[in-house]
């Protein structure tokens, strides 16, 4: 996947990490782009290491399933750092 795909990937995966996650993840869209991002890159680095499954194409569930949790783990550890203060 290129860069190009991950962005509309993290967009896509940063709403519905901002729906599903209890409590109101803070920050914006930009902020739930970054987020979605780094938990698609999160989500396939924990995939291949526990799963030993990559991300494969942008079409494929495999994809979608480990960026989104990735993503619900990249948006819990910034909720929990966020909110200390």
């Amino acid at each position: 996947m290129g860069i190009f795909s991950f962005i509309i990937l993290g967009l896509i995966v940063g709403a519905i990490v901002k729906a599903v996650m209890p409590g109101k993840v803070q920050g914006g869209w930009i902020t739930s782009i970054i987020l979605g991002i780094v938990g698609a890159i999160v989500g396939g680095w924990l995939g291949s290491i526990i799963f030993n499954v990559d991300l494969k194409g942008f079409f494929n569930i495999s994809t979608w399933l480990l960026s989104i949790g990735g993503g619900l783990v990249v948006a819990g550890v910034y909720g929990a750092v966020k909110g200390r203060k």
